[in-house]
């Protein structure tokens, strides 16, 4: 993913499939404090187990995005757009 230059928030460090204590994360932005999820269609089984493994998260005081696979093979621009926005804050 191309990171625009222009924009302070893109020159966060993230990090791919990275451990925060035992937990293991696709993507991270430790200083951000910010986690992006990448999900396959296995997790629609796993709804609860995902909800409690992001509130520990959350309670760790990272903020987390989630999306399904498909929508980062079809809807990069939107994706990249709110990945963005979340390093923005």
């Amino acid at each position: 993913m191309e990171r625009p230059s222009s924009s302070p928030a893109c020159r966060a460090e993230v990090s791919q499939t990275a451990a925060h204590r035992e937990v293991i994360v696709d993507f991270v932005c430790f200083e951000k404090k910010l986690i992006i999820e990448v999900d396959g269609g296995h997790h629609a089984d796993q709804l609860a187990y995902d909800a409690k493994r992001s509130a520990w998260l959350e309670k760790e005081g990272f903020r987390i995005l989630r999306f399904w696979d498909n929508q980062v093979l079809k809807e990069v621009e939107s994706v990249k757009e709110v990945i963005v926005s979340a390093l923005m804050r």
